[in-house]
């Protein structure tokens, strides 16, 4: 991921293509062999502050936003959690990994207060937050619901 969208290879030719934020959701095709390329199905780090910011203010898909560390036991038992709900809800939540060490501007612009914190992200906007490791099931209950508040408010 990075500040323009997220990298993903072509199943059919193995290419990189870049999906713009604002696409995320929509039918795609490789840039070189024309075949359908699928959204990103496996969390993606933001490896900068500015390309998670262009994720949260133009990404199309919510961000399922997980604030975790390498050194954090409770950490890495959420990240397969997470890893199938990305794949689970491939094309309609994007999930976002934020190393707080690595990161510690967002960490502290969104006052992680512990580790892991999930929270969702729509418009630029934190609309909901969740903190401790969690079931996949219970990860996508969550942001199943705050997407749903999220639209209810919008109409």
């Amino acid at each position: 991921m990075d500040e323009r969208g997220v990298v993903v290879s072509c199943a059919a030719c193995g290419r990189s293509n870049r999906l713009a934020y604002a696409t995320l959701g929509k039918p795609t095709r490789c840039g070189h062999c024309k075949a359908t390329v699928a959204p990103p199905g496996q969390p993606v780090e933001a490896r900068s502050s500015a390309s998670f910011d262009a994720a949260a203010t133009s990404s199309a898909l919510p961000l399922v936003v997980d604030f975790w560390a390498p050194w954090c036991g409770p950490c890495r038992m959420v990240a397969p959690e997470l890893e199938k709900v990305a794949r689970t809800h491939a094309g309609r939540w994007l999930v976002v990994k934020v190393n707080t060490d690595e990161q510690p501007d967002l960490a502290a612009r969104y006052r992680i207060q512990s580790i892991p914190t999930l929270a969702v992200v729509h418009d630029g906007r934190e609309i909901a937050r969740v903190s401790g490791v969690r079931p996949a099931s219970d990860i996508e209950r969550f942001v199943a619901d705050a997407t749903a508040s999220e639209t209810r408010r919008a109409s």
